[in-house]
């Protein structure tokens, strides 16, 4: 019997806020047995609680639905209203016709759907002088207002221009930080909506809220500007009041509200915060306060897009404790947190009124013990506490984050006592999804650190490094990194959102840009860069199988097609290139730039193609194919010769050309030997970059090489991931050699490019930058065996195909997929491969068994012939492959001799 849970709506759990009329509704089905299909459903939707639990769909009752569709059910009930909050259920019936009855309830709430629902003005407050840094103090505001009645249900609309943290009754709302999410502001801006009804009390009451500068007027980026978007923060907020007895009450932001300075002397994302506790007005958020010395503010209609919050928001989602503390010298004391993450520390601290404690933030240290921080280049990343002299003080920034593993403290004077109770790790809120692990423990390490690079730059948008004058939303790392990303977390909403900034970017030419959202690096999208604007849709539909996703962003991908073209009517990509920095960062290689921009291009064909396909467009489908074949067709005259070398004979060349299907069926043996070969004259080295790397591994086990591509992931040379791990790194690097064996580090002094507007740029050496980690899409499809493709026939969705080797005899990966968790582990033991698998209920896989002979695998102790949820459908290099319906098995055969399959 089928058991619904884990319901989604826009694929987040009860999700506040909604601007869709038409959400998608999703749920994931249990069983304990095997072969359990959904051959029904019945969805519920109700406005009360009451309704819904006495089974009256008031909104939409859906009926039964003769479907297997368990994701992506499009609400198609009653049109509903502003702040309307739905309630929702479902049962569905497995082949049987039996049902479990109807799932626990689910809740989603409406947004604010029409423009003049908004009744709040903008707020602000002219502050003083800025400093020396051009910055200037955060502004406090607060209102009070009445409610004379018992409040049924209180919702908060907001939006800023720059962050918020939002207050009421002296109460927290929320557990947001660093918010609204980035977005171009000039095109929209996004709300955010909480259910305050707990934190409101009879009487008066006092809505407040602290403005930082964030994104839209302080530093962003590496010009060393500010002010991009304007010149101040803005408050916009709109409290819903419903009382007792049905009246309402509307409490927006207006002219009735004051506004004053506090104890946050600066707030800025790349500079830090500098914080004054006696500056602090106990109670400014609470009734009963004398704000008789506070400000009016200014006020401005609202003349701006507003848009709900689709994705999950930025929090504090763990907090780690300090692992070492070190005294190298004088006043300094530097604490390793033992991890490298973005975020911000919690200090506690004794002292006189008016002494100061400074914090600096870095990620690797000097040789003598003291935080390094010359990589920050124009980030000054400090953050000051100056004491109120009251005890013991507790405190955390409000509108900085840093990427850091060790932060050096220094006390002025030394009688000062100073603590760090945490490191307060900060990201978007995304719900993990992925597991892996074998028994090479540098491996497993390489795992983690691949998911904690994700951590630190999925800031509310997917930035290239957490710690520098950067932070930005580059589409080229993006792209390399997505599906390692996917399989990571539930990207989902994250990347959707995301992806409305770089449609938001897009040129009036056509181009994709470099970053979205489009700031301080404004030229168009650079191959690898631009074309993630088809890439990531493409890559979001094999993960979730979202065809409005398609749908939505499918005129931004032609009018970016039109755009190539247009140039380049010989089909080869040599015009519009834009800053082309080709496979960025590779080493010691360097493949020819209109030969990677070509093959690009080609994907990008084949990806429309598909796409269109998807939905319906069939003779758009056709013209992409057509155009993907003359692309290859003068990829091959130009650049591949008879014997399959391919100009510029690099690692990335060979890779794309494998993993794209750019060659001749007869060319692939010839050019996957050249690409063996490097790899053996350098010692078994790679030599690929960011758009290299994510096709490097899979186009060797595809062809024949994985133990190739297992001597490079257990590699510990420069350039090797095992380096970064035997330097310490526990996250991936930008550079491949940026901590050298002799302990120096690379100098980020040189400059690296010279930018056709900022002219020469400083060299770059995160620590923290996940565009090399994409090789954690081929540790859970090739190591782990897990490989997902909502795109591919129903049996072809879901293939568990380990790829044993590299003297690995263990390994693990697991999948949260949108219909249920799919788990794999594997392992080598006294002769025998043995492999348990886990598929979700409602679906099938192909399994792959390193054996040829049907008669040597067994399940659970009996031939796998006499297993009715097990067929055994054909042999493909190397491999039994069998057919399997939903449950969990344990497969076991000969152990593989050799090199192994593929």
């Amino acid at each position: 019997m089928l058991v619904p849970n884990h319901l989604r709506c826009e694929y987040r759990r009860d999700p506040l806020g909604l601007d869709i009329t038409a959400p998608r509704l999703s749920w994931t089905l249990e069983s304990g047995d095997r072969g359990q299909t959904q051959r029904a459903y019945h969805v519920l939707v109700a406005d009360s609680e009451a309704d819904l639990a006495a089974d009256r769909g008031t909104l939409w009752d859906s009926g039964r639905v003769e479907s297997g569709q368990s994701a992506h059910v499009v609400y198609a009930g009653e049109p509903l209203q502003s702040g309307q909050r739905c309630w929702w259920k479902v049962r569905v019936w497995d082949q049987a016709g039996h049902t479990a009855g109807y799932s626990q309830p689910a809740v989603w709430q409406m947004g604010l759907l029409d423009p003049s629902d908004w009744q709040a003005q903008w707020i602000s407050l002219p502050t003083d002088s800025d400093n020396e840094m051009g910055m200037r103090p955060a502004p406090y505001f607060r209102r009070v207002f009445a409610a004379d009645r018992r409040v049924v249900r209180a919702t908060l609309y907001a939006a800023a221009k720059g962050l918020y943290r939002l207050r009421l009754n002296g109460q927290s709302i929320g557990a947001d930080v660093l918010t609204p999410d980035w977005t171009d502001y000039r095109q929209r801006i996004i709300y955010n909506t909480y259910d305050v009804t707990d934190l409101m009390q009879s009487g008066d009451n006092v809505l407040g809220a602290i403005l930082g500068d964030g994104w839209y007027c302080g530093y962003v980026g590496f010009h060393g500007l500010r002010d991009h978007y304007g010149d101040r923060p803005h408050l916009l907020a709109q409290l819903h009041l419903e009382l007792e007895g049905g009246s309402a009450v509307v409490v927006t932001t207006d002219e009735r509200w004051k506004g004053a300075t506090g104890p946050i002397l600066y707030s800025d994302m790349l500079m830090g915060e500098a914080y004054d506790a006696r500056r602090e007005t106990p109670g400014w958020d609470s009734p009963g306060f004398d704000d008789a010395a506070w400000r009016p503010v200014s006020v401005a209609p609202n003349q701006d897009r507003l848009v709900a919050q689709s994705a999950e928001t930025v929090q504090v989602v763990e907090r780690l404790p300090v692992q070492a503390v070190t005294q190298p010298g004088g006043n300094v004391t530097v604490y390793d947190l033992g991890q490298n993450f973005a975020g911000w520390i919690r200090l506690r601290v004794r002292g006189q009124a008016g002494q100061r404690v400074q914090l600096h933030y870095g990620e690797v240290l000097h040789r003598d013990g003291t935080v390094y921080t010359r990589n920050l280049r124009k980030a000054r990343a400090v953050d000051t506490y100056i004491l109120k002299g009251e005890g013991e003080e507790v405190w955390e920034p409000h509108f900085t984050y840093h990427g850091f593993r060790y932060v050096e403290l220094d006390a002025y004077p030394n009688t000062v006592q100073a603590d760090m109770e945490a490191g307060c790790v900060v990201y978007s809120a995304l719900t993990e999804t992925g597991e892996f692990e074998c028994s090479n423990p540098m491996v497993n390490q390489l795992w983690r650190n691949i998911l904690w690079g994700q951590r630190g730059n999925f800031v509310s948008v997917p930035t290239d490094c957490p710690q520098r004058d950067e932070r930005l939303g580059w589409l080229g790392d993006a792209l390399a990194f997505g599906p390692t990303a996917c399989y990571n977390m539930d990207a989902a909403a994250f990347f959707t959102r995301w992806l409305v900034n770089v449609e938001d970017a897009q040129s009036e030419a056509g181009a994709f840009p470099d970053v979205a959202p489009r700031l301080v690096a404004l030229t168009d999208g650079a191959p690898g860069w631009g074309d993630a604007g088809v890439f990531i849709p493409w890559t979001l539909y094999q993960f979730y199988g979202d065809t409005r996703l398609i749908e939505q962003f499918y005129p931004a991908m032609m009018r970016w097609m039109d755009y190539l073209y247009e140039a380049n009517p010989r089909c080869l990509r040599t015009e519009r290139l834009n800053k082309n920095y080709g496979d960025w960062v590779s080493h010691t290689s360097d493949t020819p730039r209109d030969v990677l921009a070509t093959a690009l291009w080609a994907f990008d064909a084949h990806l429309m193609a598909e796409m269109a396909q998807v939905i319906g467009r069939a003779e758009d489908a056709e013209r992409y194919a057509a155009l993907c074949d003359t692309i290859k067709r003068a990829f091959n005259d130009a650049y591949v010769s008879a014997d399959g070398r391919i100009q510029g004979d690099t690692q990335t060349c060979y890779a794309l050309a494998l993993q794209m299907d750019l060659l001749p069926e007869e060319l692939r043996p010839l050019a996957a030997r050249h690409l063996a070969d490097d790899i053996e004259r350098r010692d078994w080295h790679l030599s690929t970059g960011f758009l290299g790397t994510p096709f490097l591994l899979p186009a060797l086990s595809e062809a024949g090489y994985a133990e190739v591509a297992y001597r490079l992931l257990t590699q510990d040379t420069v350039p090797s991931w095992g380096h970064m791990i035997r330097q310490g790194a526990t996250t991936i690097w930008e550079r491949w050699d940026g901590l050298r064996a002799d302990g120096s580090l690379f100098d980020p002094a040189e400059p690296t490019f010279i930018h056709p507007v900022m002219g020469p740029v400083a060299g770059m050496n995160s620590f923290n930058h996940y565009g090399l980690g994409s090789v954690g899409a081929w540790l859970y499809r090739y190591v782990g065996g897990i490989q997902v493709n909502a795109a591919a026939s129903d049996d072809q969705r879901i293939v568990i195909r380990p790829y044993p080797g590299g003297g690995l005899t263990y390994a693990r990966a697991s999948y949260e997929a949108l219909y249920g968790p799919i788990e794999s582990e594997w392992r080598l033991e006294d002769g025998q491969f043995r492999l348990t698998v886990s598929i979700p209920a409602n679906t099938t896989a192909t399994v792959y068994l390193p054996t040829v002979n049907r008669a040597e695998v067994w399940e659970n102790g009996q031939p796998v012939e006499q297993v009715a949820e097990a067929r055994v459908i054909g042999h493909e290099d190397g491999y039994t492959v069998l057919a399997v319906e939903s449950g969990t098995y344990d497969f076991t055969c000969f152990a593989p001799s050799g090199r192994g399959p593929g």
